[in-house]
């Protein structure tokens, strides 16, 4: 019996930093959605037919911030747990159901920190 693998969308607006984060998830063996920004990403969110176990979204993102973001998310999906990459993560409270992760982080700290927030497999 297989084991569908998660499905992780990533909000990031730089480039280089979504593209490494991807990398990073995808060789752990999740299926990797991306969007350079909210509004992107909200179009995924609201596509229906795509399944999505966990959002990760920088804070700093141009025009909505990612905690604006996830506001809007959570109205659509409220069981879907959210982590906000920040550099700033000690100043940050954040709802149930979402957590902080510190940027700048290591592969092993995201790879803990991913599996830690979604359902055991």
């Amino acid at each position: 019996m297989s084991v569908t693998p998660s499905t992780i969308l990533i909000v990031e607006d730089d480039a280089i930093v979504r593209m490494l984060i991807v990398d990073v998830l995808e060789e752990l063996e999740f299926v990797v959605l991306e969007a350079a920004d909210a509004e992107e990403a909200l179009k995924v969110v609201e596509n229906n037919q795509q399944t999505i176990d966990l959002m990760m979204t920088d804070m700093g993102l141009p025009g909505m911030s990612g905690k604006e973001l996830a506001d809007q998310v959570r109205q659509l999906r409220p069981a879907l747990p959210i982590l906000f990459a920040s550099g700033y993560a000690e100043n940050i409270d954040v709802p149930a159901g979402m957590q902080v992760i510190a940027k700048p982080f290591s592969i092993d700290q995201l790879r803990d920190k991913v599996k830690s927030m979604l359902p055991a497999a």
